[in-house]
């Protein structure tokens, strides 16, 4: 037996290799069975590190996962805040005073829009001065010539558009230094603009892959990107610029930052040690303040507000709209309100996720919520996110049936809701996915709807039904409540319908707990554990 177990190890090659040699002394062999001992304990090392790693990643995979969908714009982004607001507080707050900068941008360029709008410009196309989301009203007198303009109107837009430029002209500055603020938080992650345009006294800078950033505290060149999702419109008329920022940026923790400003020093130390950004002179609010009167005056002209009517701007109706409260957002001590934070906009290019972890009973989960991007052009992004799906939370502002598609101003708001909702329910890889559906934006809705703006002219099919909310919601809840049923490739599947307005801090906790709630029992039920 013994000599047959030799001839085996003798024909094995590796056995040969390890054998010792013949001529081995006591020292030799020592050392040769602690480097074997050595290179055993490497290789258990590995595995253990192996088997570990192996082990983190069983944990990292969420317990629950959730994709938020819908058209840009619909309120994604809010209810991701709101999400954190409620299940992670704590960070929510810290982030806080980073949004006070992306709150100054969404008033500064809520004013460009208006003094766009305003412009002597022959008739620009509503779709070039709705930049940042602003609504833009459908047309229904499209291919019908404007009347002649009368040569004493033009004269008194002009002087207005004059006036109200010169008065205004630093909040042009301002707006630049604050995207730079907002690009530089790290080397590789910039602001990033999408379109470029050009307006007499509001000029923005034409597309480059770097622009000179004088007057920022680092010198930093922010790159500025041409959405080239449209080229045939950005060819023949740029559209305004949005301000973008990578998903990979750090905005937020380098403006947070800014806190060191925020230091207590007493009145008798003699330093010159600051007590708040207000104290800096160099601080955004400072221009803000000198602007607050003219920007007061420009939104509360009646002349203005036509002019916003002519051109089919509703900017009451975008994310990031501030006009109303001019006097506290320019405040030199303004501390953004969690209403504040919730309504600012700032376009984030890819997909935000949002980690959280949730105590049922004995049982601790871990969530993950990802936003999507809703523009035409980064649907394509979705379908990687597909696999292992828990929840969709889908959202279609039905507010507004009456706009049309920033990307394409042929296609209706909430036709193009109908059609995206149809093919997301429709989609075989999210066929064990909940289902939510929130319609959204239902205080719009009711405001129009008490305004006289009617349903049957922009969606045909309502025909002569009342045109009170009740009665255009419930029809709503139904149309999307039968693409459903006709469509979803699990008869069996359950869909829960919520009437939101994501922006209702108070109204929407309610919902999200009902959610939370809706998706843990399903996804215990399908784990086994009920």
């Amino acid at each position: 037996m013994h000599a047959a177990a030799r001839r085996r190890s003798l024909s094995d090659p590796f056995a040969v290799m390890l054998q010792p040699p013949p001529d081995e002394s006591p020292a030799q062999r020592e050392m040769r069975i602690l480097a074997e001992q050595q290179a055993k304990h490497i290789s258990d090392a590995i595995d253990e590190q192996i088997r570990m790693d192996k082990t983190e990643m069983r944990k990292a995979k969420p317990d629950v996962k959730i994709l938020l969908l819908g058209q840009s714009e619909s309120g994604k982004s809010t209810t991701l805040k709101q999400f954190q607001l409620m299940h992670t507080p704590a960070a929510f707050n810290s982030e806080r005073l980073a949004w006070r900068s992306v709150i100054y941008l969404n008033l500064v360029r809520s004013i460009r829009r208006i003094l766009d709008a305003i412009s002597a410009n022959p008739d620009p196309d509503p779709h070039d001065l709705a930049f940042d989301g602003a609504s833009i009203i459908s047309d229904r007198t499209s291919g019908v010539s404007p009347p002649p303009q009368d040569p004493e109107k033009v004269r008194e837009a002009a002087e207005k558009y004059a006036d109200y430029t010169a008065q205004l002209a630093p909040l042009l500055e301002l707006e630049e230094r604050l995207i730079r603020m907002l690009s530089e938080d790290d080397e590789d992650d910039e602001a990033t603009r999408l379109g470029d345009g050009s307006t007499p006294g509001w000029s923005v800078p034409r597309a480059s892959t770097s622009t000179t950033s004088s007057g920022s505290v680092s010198g930093r060149r922010p790159s500025i990107h041409v959405d080239a999702s449209t080229p045939e419109k950005t060819a023949a008329a740029p559209r305004r610029a949005e301000v973008s920022v990578r998903t990979t940026s750090n905005w937020k923790k380098a403006l947070s930052l800014r806190r060191d400003k925020l230091k207590s020093t007493s009145p008798h130390t003699g330093t010159n040690e600051l007590v708040g950004w207000w104290e800096d002179p160099e601080d955004p609010v400072h221009v803000l303040d000198r602007c607050k009167a003219a920007m007061t005056q420009l939104w509360e002209d009646r002349w203005v507000r036509a002019r916003l009517q002519e051109k089919r701007i509703r900017l009451e109706e975008s994310s990031g709209f501030y006009l109303d409260e001019i006097e506290r957002i320019t405040s030199k001590k303004y501390f953004p309100t969690d209403d504040d934070v919730l309504k600012a906009r700032l376009k984030t290019m890819g997909v935000v996720e949002h980690e959280f972890a949730l105590e049922s009973g004995l049982r601790r989960s871990k969530w993950k919520i990802y936003d999507v991007g809703g523009a035409r052009n980064q649907r394509q992004a979705w379908a990687p996110y597909f696999e292992d799906v828990n929840a969709i939370i889908f959202l279609a502002p039905i507010s507004a049936f009456d706009q049309v598609l920033t990307e394409d101003s042929r296609v209706n708001r909430l036709e193009d809701s109908l059609l995206l909702w149809r093919t997301v329910v429709g989609n075989k890889l999210l066929a064990n996915a909940a289902i939510v559906l929130f319609l959204n934006k239902c205080d719009l809705l009711q405001s129009k709807l008490e305004s006289g703006v009617l349903l049957k002219s922009h969606l045909l099919t309502y025909g002569e039904r009342p045109n009170d909310y009740e009665s255009v919601s419930k029809y709503l809840r139904n149309k999307f409540g039968l693409i459903h049923q006709q469509h979803t490739p699990s008869k069996d599947r359950e869909l829960y319908i919520h009437y939101t307005a994501v922006t209702d801090t108070r109204r929407t906790a309610t919902i999200i707990a009902s959610v939370r709630d809706s998706v843990l029992r399903l996804n215990l039920k399908t784990s086994k554990l009920m």
